[in-house]
């Protein structure tokens, strides 16, 4: 399979591409420069691999939960791209990307994802390590990180990965027994096994069908300095 995965969701802007078996990606935190890079970053890792769209089995995309923007620019790039070349398309999550970059790294049996979700909110997903896979246990939540309890991280050798454990380090770290890791921002590199197997398992949809998850309705419209 030749698959294509793009993500702008978050202040970092990546690219993969899986090529029968072969994986190449570029990585770069750029953030609000995403409109400017994306699409570049694709024609080149495309060219560089002798591959033309029409080649590709399907494209994934990130599909949240990040930035509202970001998030919206991964989706309409990946439906123009999918439209064009009248490719299926599969949506991960990105909570679950850096989940699946720490069972890679680290074999991380469970994991506590988190991005700064600005408004003083995290996006909060946990996930645990089924034969290789991050799966997702109950659902992604935006929750202010001073609401969650001990026993909601009753998991088993757990590590964290996320911008919110970065934001949020001393009040989070202080409260979880987890191993934090140098995991901040999803990579494209790392959503490629849980598209393949998205579209493995029949799960892709039609390039009208790709779909945002925002977790939260409201717009997040909270800076922090230096990002």
């Amino acid at each position: 399979m030749k698959i294509l995965a793009v993500d702008a969701a978050t202040e970092a802007c990546s690219v993969a591409l899986y090529n029968d078996g072969e994986i190449s990606s570029i990585f770069e935190i750029c953030p609000q420069q995403h409109s400017q890079k994306l699409l570049p970053f694709i024609e080149k890792i495309l060219s560089d691999s002798g591959i033309k769209l029409d080649q590709l089995d399907g494209i994934a995309y990130g599909q949240g939960p990040g930035s509202f923007t970001g998030v919206r620019i991964g989706v309409s790039v990946t439906q123009g791209l999918a439209f064009g070349a009248d490719l299926p398309v599969v949506g991960v999550s990105n909570l679950a990307i850096m989940a699946q970059q720490a069972i890679e790294q680290h074999d991380a049996e469970s994991i506590v994802a988190a991005i700064d979700a600005r408004m003083s909110e995290i996006y909060l997903g946990c996930y645990k390590n089924v034969n290789g896979f991050a799966q997702l246990i109950n659902n992604e939540i935006a929750i202010k990180p001073e609401l969650l309890r001990k026993e909601d991280f009753d998991l088993n050798n757990s590590v964290s990965v996320g911008t919110g454990w970065t934001s949020y380090n001393q009040l989070l770290t202080s409260s979880f027994d987890v191993k934090v890791t140098d995991i901040e921002l999803p990579n494209a590199k790392y959503m490629l096994p849980l598209a393949l197997d998205a579209f493995n398992k029949g799960l892709s949809v039609t390039a009208e069908f790709a779909q945002p998850n925002y977790v939260r309705d409201e717009v997040s419209w909270k800076k922090l300095p230096g990002r």
